[in-house]
């Protein structure tokens, strides 16, 4: 456990060292800022429920960049040779590599908390269906980091694992513009692998089992390939 730490504080002392983690942190919070006060003002309720579908939307595209250069920049720069002599295992770095950008996504989440505060001031919200709002959009982004995570995993080119990245999140987000030209057990497949569907269900106070499920077991299949993949391709 120390060394997984040891290298979360590493990468976490790389993304903060570079400019490029305060542009993202700060360009992400400034769009949710403007779409929150511009849904807050449109709606006129005290309910966060198309604030988080709109993060959701930009999640999407955000989540790549971020995720893009934590295996490929490695591999491209060399530096994977440093990490295989270190004694860490490759779940370990694996585990280092994904937790330290879940925190810094925590980070970012966290700056959004006032949203609560500012719609509890002007009127009476829901705590639970905010809480379980921010529990499905935290637990989306988790997901994303894991997919971005597995496609970094898979070249040395960031922009081509941001593409990737994007071609996988793309799909999941938009499957049920699709699931309406199918019927039966297709459609109800792509309902059920989009995450919008199950986003939906946190943004307006409901937690299902199902839910919960499909995020935590996506999150640890893309571990899971990353680790095979980096057995194979990076270290080898």
């Amino acid at each position: 456990m120390s060394k997984i730490v040891a290298l979360i504080k590493k990468e976490l002392h790389g993304y903060f060292s570079s400019p490029i983690a305060y542009i993202i942190l700060i360009l992400m919070l400034s769009l949710f800022n403007v779409f929150f006060f511009l849904v807050i003002d449109q709606n006129r309720e005290v309910s966060l429920r198309d604030v988080f579908q709109l993060m959701e939307f930009m999640l999407v595209f955000f989540i790549p960049l971020l995720t893009m250069r934590l295996f490929s920049e490695e591999k491209a720069n060399g530096t994977m040779e440093f990490l295989q002599t270190a004694p860490l295992t490759q779940s370990m770095i694996v585990l280092g590599k994904y937790f330290s950008m879940l925190i810094f996504y925590s980070l970012l989440i966290a700056l959004t908390l006032s949203y609560y505060f500012i719609v509890e001031y002007f009127g009476d919200p829901d705590p639970l269906g905010m809480l379980s709002g921010y529990l499905g959009i935290w637990l989306e982004g988790a997901f994303f980091i894991a997919v971005g995570l597995l496609a970094s995993s898979w070249t040395s080119n960031q922009i081509i694992a941001a593409m990737v990245s994007y071609l996988i999140l793309f799909s999941l987000y938009f499957s049920t513009s699709f699931a309406q030209y199918l019927n039966g057990s297709a459609e109800q497949f792509l309902l059920q692998m989009s995450t919008h569907t199950h986003l939906e269900n946190f943004a307006i106070g409901i937690i299902t089992p199902s839910d919960v499920v499909y995020y935590l077991s996506g999150i640890v299949c893309c571990l899971a390939m990353t680790r095979l993949s980096i057995d194979s391709r990076l270290w080898h």
